[in-house]
């Protein structure tokens, strides 16, 4: 479990250097200073955005993983205490693991809508 928080630690500050590197690489000029600094907030803007997103999606995978470990167990240990009951064991586990996944679907379509339909980029990029 640290393994997994430290690798997801480690990928997030990959993506915030590597926003990093992108907005300080751009060179400004003596009469373009103004158009390439607000172009240089844009790239940092989009850099947050894909580091909020990536985040939200790890922390909805992991805790959706965690659910469905933990239901998965809990019907085994049902179904081993009363395997007459194997049949409604399976139909409540499978509903229930639907619904789990149907919360980490939702996180990664509102992070795919903040990374290429974002309705706030009009606020912060002028």
């Amino acid at each position: 479990m640290k393994k997994f928080l430290s690798i997801i630690l480690i990928c997030c500050l990959v993506l915030g250097f590597a926003g990093f590197v992108l907005a300080s690489s751009e060179k400004t000029q003596e009469g373009k200073q103004v158009e390439e600094k607000a172009k240089g907030d844009s790239v940092w803007y989009f850099v947050y955005t894909v580091l909020g997103a990536s985040i939200a999606i790890s922390i909805a995978a992991l805790g959706g993983g965690i659910g469905q470990g933990i239901a998965t167990a809990k019907a085994a240990e049902g179904v081993a205490r009363q395997p007459e009951a194997s049949g409604k064991i399976q139909t409540l586990l499978i509903l229930g693991l639907a619904f789990i996944e149907s919360l980490t679907i939702y996180a990664l379509v509102i992070a795919l809508i903040l990374i290429f339909v974002n309705p706030f980029a009009k606020f912060f990029i002028g």
